[in-house]
């Protein structure tokens, strides 16, 4: 019982938030999801996470660190953050309703 507990916690901070681009609303198409992950977080972590937020089936998810980009505030130069990037495929039948209607 406290393991779900736990993996449930845990899996609120792994998926940080869906990701909503051009490409990404084509890959609907094929059933693929992306989400903004934490940079920490393996496949394994991130299929569980996926199956227990949404309840649906994961058949597989790739994974990849994007490259830092710099930002220019004024005169003062830096990089955003770092974050890694999840595309998720579910089983024929499955889907995430990232747009709700009210």
């Amino acid at each position: 019982m406290t393991k779900t507990i736990d993996l449930a916690l845990k899996s609120w901070d792994v998926i940080k938030s869906p990701i909503i681009t051009d490409k990404t609303t084509r890959l609907l198409e094929n059933n693929q999801y992306s989400f903004l992950v934490s940079p920490k977080a393996d496949k394994n972590i991130i299929k569980a996470s996926i199956e227990l937020i949404f309840e649906v089936k994961v058949i597989s998810v790739n994974t990849s660190h994007l490259p830092r980009k710099k930002r220019k505030i004024g005169r003062f130069v830096g990089y955003r953050s770092h974050y890694k990037r999840a595309i998720v495929k579910l089983a024929p039948g499955n889907s995430i309703n990232l747009f709700p209607e009210d």
